[in-house]
């Protein structure tokens, strides 16, 4: 694992995910997800291992958020687009804690993403955000199978005990069900194992980018190439129809179930 500390030039960057604001402490990630969509951000690095090899430490993240300013007030702020922060190089380092404590002053409107269980050592300044929400995301239940697609991230099991001492705390919770591998994701029984300490659920569908179908493929080789064949209609042409049906079984099951829930499907 390539391990570089950099000087960032700016941290709070615009977006159109669905906020104003992104920020990412790191570029690259120790994950080393198989089906990751950040592999694009390697191009802008100038690294040579492959995405999930290396890491590039913004030690001076925090520097970069300004101390007195009305700027972020009311804003969107997602912390975690294209990186983890809560991977394990976070430990260390300890730089999304330093950012939450130069925002807190600003009370923006904060989102935070993570595959981690890391997050449950920041609860003491996540819950002084007056609004603030974590999402956790999960794609299988299954070890045997995650394990290969996520050779780092913690099991289920640590990351509802995570979800469930947030939730305690305060702070809004959500599961994020990513991604939706067919076959491989129960979906309904994440649901049902949670839902007393979840307050949200996000669902995202497996989008078979170039740059992951071969790993996607061995996977399926590998652990039930029984599906391949399927994956392939899918994602030669299908996809909208496809992935329209399990919409609607995810939005019938939440409403049934009183359930709050967005869906957010990518597909062509």
């Amino acid at each position: 694992m390539e391990i570089k500390e950099v000087k960032a030039k700016t941290i709070i960057t615009k977006t159109k995910l669905g906020g104003d604001y992104v920020i990412n402490p790191y570029t690259g990630c120790q994950h080393g997800c198989k089906y990751c969509y950040a592999k694009f951000m390697k191009r802008f690095t100038g690294h040579k291992e492959p995405w999930g090899d290396f890491v590039d430490v913004k030690i001076n993240a925090a520097d970069l958020i300004p101390e007195d300013t009305d700027k972020y007030r009311d804003k969107y702020i997602l912390i975690g687009s294209v990186t983890d922060p809560y991977q394990p190089i976070e430990s260390k380092y300890e730089l999304t804690r330093k950012i939450l404590e130069k925002l807190l002053p600003l009370q923006p409107h904060l989102s935070i993403l993570t595959k981690s269980d890391l997050i449950v050592r920041d609860i003491d300044l996540i819950k002084q955000f007056k609004d603030c929400t974590v999402a956790i995301s999960l794609s299988m239940l299954d070890e045997r199978f995650r394990r290969q697609l996520e050779p780092v991230p913690p099991e289920a099991g640590r990351k509802f005990k995570a979800l469930k001492k947030l939730h305690d705390s305060g702070i809004t919770t959500v599961l994020f069900i990513s991604p939706i591998f067919p076959g491989f994701t129960e979906w309904k029984e994440m649901v049902k194992e949670t839902k007393s300490f979840v307050d949200e659920y996000w669902f995202e569908n497996l989008n078979l980018y170039p740059s992951i179908a071969g790993e996607v493929y061995k996977f399926l080789k590998k652990n039930k190439p029984e599906l391949a064949e399927e994956y392939r209609e899918i994602y030669s042409g299908h996809e909208e129809g496809y992935w329209h049906g399990v919409e609607d079984d995810i939005r019938g099951f939440c409403l049934e179930n009183n359930l709050e829930c967005q869906v957010y499907f990518h597909y062509k």
